[in-house]
């Protein structure tokens, strides 16, 4: 006589989280809906606004004229080349500033004497606003486009620096002790444990300070630019165009927003064990 096994069918699926519960899943239809609505509703907002009789349609142009400021600025005045020298800088400054924040950063949060040393220091630096800097890059640096290179670098330096220095902190100890005991060299828990480890956050730190460095963008460009966005949207505000200053803000959001997402792709493709889930 056969006996009836009591083991759970093979087939029960996990049961998707609610979305309201703390860390909570949607479908990605869902959520793909979602993002959108979120571009919508302020779209809309600015629509109905322009639109009516409430504000100067000289402080608040319609989309539909941003648009056609975008479309001649394009056919007329060469955005294309614009966009391409503004991405230039912004890349030229963040890669600066990751070359030389990344070493400094993992010694910080590796090493006690680097970080007494440094920490104090560069936490004092970042609060110091790179506007303020503009007037010794230009003595020091010159006025040409290494100048605005040099503002976007020291606007995401000091910060960069402490968030990698974090990233490389927050990695368990218990990890550490287990490399020594297994007779592991200072040189080889960093490049074995320490790295390895910490790589996903230090990527999402290199994402959140190239967002960063596009907010410096204008500031960049306020040092003897005749060209790129930031300095468009400058020229724009002394004659008063305010379709083309809404213009420049959004092609730079819509930039920066495609790199954040290169980030994005390149964070999931690097480190899938990442976003698995249990």
């Amino acid at each position: 006589m056969k006996s009836h096994s009591s083991t759970p069918d093979k087939h029960i699926t996990r049961n998707r989280r609610s979305a309201w519960a703390v860390r909570g899943e949607l479908p990605r239809s869902v959520g793909l809906a979602l993002a959108v609505l979120g571009f919508l509703l302020p779209f809309i907002a600015w629509c109905i606004v322009s639109a009516s009789s409430w504000v100067d349609p000289v402080f608040m142009p319609t989309p539909l004229k941003v648009l056609l400021r975008t479309f001649d600025w394009w056919m007329n005045d060469e955005l294309t080349s614009d966009i391409l020298i503004s991405v230039e800088r912004v890349f030229g400054g963040f890669i600066a500033s990751a070359i030389v924040a990344l070493p400094l950063g993992v010694m910080i949060g590796t090493f006690a004497p680097a970080r007494s040393l440094l920490e104090p220091l560069t936490d004092f630096s970042r609060y110091l606003p790179a506007v303020a800097f503009i007037p010794l890059i230009m003595l020091w640096v010159g006025i040409d486009e290494s100048a605005k290179i040099t503002v976007i670098f020291v606007g995401t330096f000091f910060q960069m620096v402490l968030m990698l220095a974090e990233d490389v902190a927050r990695v368990p100890n218990a990890a550490v002790e287990a490399a020594r005991t297994m007779g592991a060299t200072n040189g080889e828990v960093v490049k074995l444990v320490l790295l390895p480890a910490a790589r996903p956050a230090m990527l999402d730190t290199l994402r959140s300070c190239m967002g960063l460095a596009w907010t410096y963008l204008v500031v960049a460009e306020l040092v003897a630019a005749n060209s790129g966005l930031g300095y468009s949207i400058l020229k724009a505000q002394r004659f008063l165009q305010t379709d083309k200053i809404f213009a420049g803000i959004l092609l730079i959001g819509l930039v920066g927003l495609l790199t954040d997402q290169a980030f994005r792709w390149l964070h999931r493709t690097s480190f899938r064990w990442h976003y698995l889930r249990s």
